[in-house]
């Protein structure tokens, strides 16, 4: 049986006491009930100093979009309006999560397309529903990532039951808190939500920029309205095939596989940082690292759930590789704990603003597709993952596991097979440790006509507008007038070779000014 019918057995079984306000949203589909009006936007100026020209505004959506005339949600939206005599209309973009903020997306993502294409795009941020400045937005349990946490990886059953019923209260929590809004909260709402956008700008048609999770969402999207879809470029993509509890068990060898380049990138410059010369060696001292923590925890406040959070942004960019290394040799080198608890509150603590990309996160996976009910299938896949990856295996469960009791039934994932909209442009990384390179190669093939664009070796999580001028050429050519690789056969169209790695530091630094660094900022992590 495999993974998925496993899935579906366990989930069959036990979701007679769920909720069962399910909207037809279940199935692909723009739904049979009429659209309602959406008023025009209003904007107005909302510019920061990085993006003086933004301006913001809002826009009311359907909670349910089958009941369009029943209750309201909003939706804060961002843009900076083109400027060029012919416009060639809205570029809708999105950063990630499910939960990421997309509103800082519209000026990040002007400001690094040559000023003659972007001035012909009024590029449009938003947060989608449930996210940020949109209302109302969710927070399950505020805090719930507070410091010291429960060891991720259970030495004995009481300290895997601890973490179980951790899990268990979030989900009891979000179904008591929003349970008027988890059945609505899911990839297909979102995908409409981006229509009534479309309609409020009056356009006929939208050009979408999504990474990450976006370009599942993006997906969904063309396959419910595929006449609305003008120009789709998806940047590190979402295995649609696997969603969501086998995309996030590939994640686990993916992400361990990045920690072993990153130990490999120390070693090599072990003059910098003295950790030795043997990837092996440092690796195990990194592992060592952590069962110190776990004896006792950095700062009071660094333990070995903490120190995976902190270290697993060096997954998603090698960017920050000289940092997290200088603080990883000051720890084991000089015993300074507050080098590492100082590394946390830069990479791995969670604010107010990470409780409810968290909260979204949950409600959108725990709702989009079926996750086990029975706890035996999570505990024999994690460790079995964690047996060849140990870096996040039982991290990522935990951080997946509210799905298992979620209070809301699951829908069914939408099949984003395609072949009525106009060919669209794919990036992948092919080391991209949270959406791995088969999730590229499945889309490819799913949406008839795209063209694969690969970043060999790469293995950063987000490529384009992020430093590569091969990269960043084909994005411009499309979004210019429409033109795309195209090599022939069944493989990449394009290929670009992956950016230098980074130069090692001596003084420990979150990233620089480049465009990389900015990107990953804001497409944050677990994305």
């Amino acid at each position: 049986m495999t993974k998925r019918a496993r899935i579906l057995v366990a989930v069959g079984a036990t979701v007679a006491g769920l909720v069962t306000a399910v909207p037809s949203t279940a199935t692909a589909g723009t739904g049979t009930a009429a659209p309602r009006a959406v008023a025009p936007l209003k904007w107005k100026a909302c510019g920061t100093k990085s993006y003086p020209n933004l301006q913001c505004s809002t826009v009311r959506t359907p909670l349910d979009h089958d009941r369009p005339s029943g209750r309201q949600v909003t939706l804060a939206l961002s843009r900076i309006p083109h400027t060029a005599k012919t416009s060639q209309g809205p570029l809708l973009v999105n950063p990630g999560g499910p939960g990421g903020s997309g509103l800082s997306m519209a000026g990040f993502v002007a400001s690094s397309l040559p000023g003659k294409v972007a001035a012909q795009y009024d590029v449009i941020g938003f947060d989608p529903r449930g996210v940020g400045k949109s209302t109302p937005a969710l927070n399950c349990v505020p805090k719930y990532f507070d410091p010291v946490r429960p060891d991720a990886v259970p030495d004995s059953y009481p300290a895997e039951k601890a973490n179980r019923d951790r899990a268990a209260s979030f989900a009891a929590a979000c179904g008591k808190k929003h349970g008027d809004l988890l059945p609505f909260m899911d990839t297909v709402s979102t995908a409409k939500d981006l229509d009534v956008i479309r309609r409020a700008l009056g356009s006929q048609r939208i050009n979408y920029l999504g990474y990450s999770y976006g370009t599942y969402l993006g997906a969904v999207y063309a396959k419910l309205f595929p006449e609305r879809v003008r120009r789709l470029v998806l940047d590190s993509i979402v295995d649609p095939d696997g969603v969501w509890y086998e995309d996030n068990l590939g994640q686990d060898h993916a992400f361990d596989a990045r920690h072993k380049a990153f130990a490999a990138w120390i070693a090599k410059n072990d003059a910098t940082y003295g950790l030795g010369t043997d990837p092996a060696e440092v690796e195990a001292a990194w592992y060592g690292m952590r069962a110190a923590v776990k004896q006792h925890p950095a700062g009071g406040r660094v333990g070995p759930s903490e120190l995976e959070d902190t270290f697993l942004p060096g997954g998603y960019y090698n960017g920050y590789w000289p940092s997290l290394a200088q603080t990883f040799a000051a720890y084991v080198k000089d015993k300074d704990q507050q080098a590492l608890v100082s590394a946390y509150k830069t990479f791995g603590a969670i604010d107010a603003s990470g409780d409810n990309g968290y909260s979204v996160y949950a409600a959108v996976q725990c709702r989009d597709a079926a996750w086990p009910r029975t706890w035996s299938i999570w505990r024999n896949d994690t460790w079995e993952a964690h047996r060849k990856a140990p870096l996040m295996s039982w991290n990522n469960t935990w951080y997946n596991a509210p799905c298992a009791t979620w209070p809301v039934e699951p829908l069914e994932p939408v099949q984003v097979t395609n072949d009525k909209i106009p060919p669209a442009l794919l990036f992948q990384a092919t080391d991209d440790a949270a959406t791995p390179y088969e999730g590229g190669v499945t889309m490819n093939r799913r949406l008839s006509g795209s063209s694969l664009v690969v970043e060999e070796g790469g293995g950063n999580h987000g490529i384009s507008l992020s430093g590569s001028n091969c990269l960043d050429a084909y994005l411009v050519d499309y979004l210019t007038d429409g033109t795309l690789p195209r090599a022939g056969g069944s493989g990449a169209d394009a290929v670009c070779a992956a950016q230098p790695e980074p130069k090692p530091q001596k003084a420990a630094k979150a990233g620089t000014s480049t465009k990389g660094a900015t990107l990953h900022g804001l497409l944050g992590f677990r994305s």
